[in-house]
């Protein structure tokens, strides 16, 4: 299955509860930090939750 990269480049700071525990679910803690995760439709699901404050990026395999 592909994979796919997500980075956190905006702050949480300010934000809803529900967007700060997407990220953690992520696993993204703090700004700059990135995480590499299988891309299913339940990762995608939480990425759109939190478009404006990640960019995602396809990693080759």
């Amino acid at each position: 299955m592909a994979k796919i990269q997500i980075k956190q480049v905006k702050s949480r700071i300010n934000r809803p509860a529900r967007q700060k525990k997407t990220l953690d679910a992520l696993g993204l803690r703090k700004l700059n930090h990135s995480v590499v995760m299988e891309d299913t439709p339940s990762v995608r699901g939480m990425v759109n939750t939190v478009r404006h404050l990640v960019v995602v990026t396809e990693v080759a395999e």
